[in-house]
């Protein structure tokens, strides 16, 4: 991968995962004061898209969906690829 596109990957992913955290805290705001909730689908999209780790941060730090085992053991999964994915793309750069 050039050098160039490694700063625009981080940028996103890093605003990814600013996205699902601060949506973890936002619907947690919501559900303590009884107000219109995120939709679930809504938190799973930038954990899909690269943010499983702020979503899992956010889950923990915010104690927020830890019931739920989609949320539970989805994040962290999709956590585990895209670090695998991640580390896959460093190695090849690296070759």
């Amino acid at each position: 991968m050039p050098e160039e596109l490694w700063r625009p990957l981080w940028i996103y992913l890093i605003a990814a995962n600013l996205a699902a955290f601060g949506l973890m805290g936002i619907d947690k705001r919501r559900a303590r004061r009884g107000k219109w909730r995120v939709s679930e689908r809504a938190l799973f999209l930038p954990a899909v898209l690269g943010g499983a780790l702020g979503g899992t941060l956010g889950m923990r730090a915010f104690r927020h969906k830890t019931r739920h085992w989609y949320f539970r053991w989805g994040f962290p999964l999709l956590l585990a690829l895209q670090l695998t994915g991640l580390a896959c793309l460093i190695w090849k750069t690296l070759m």
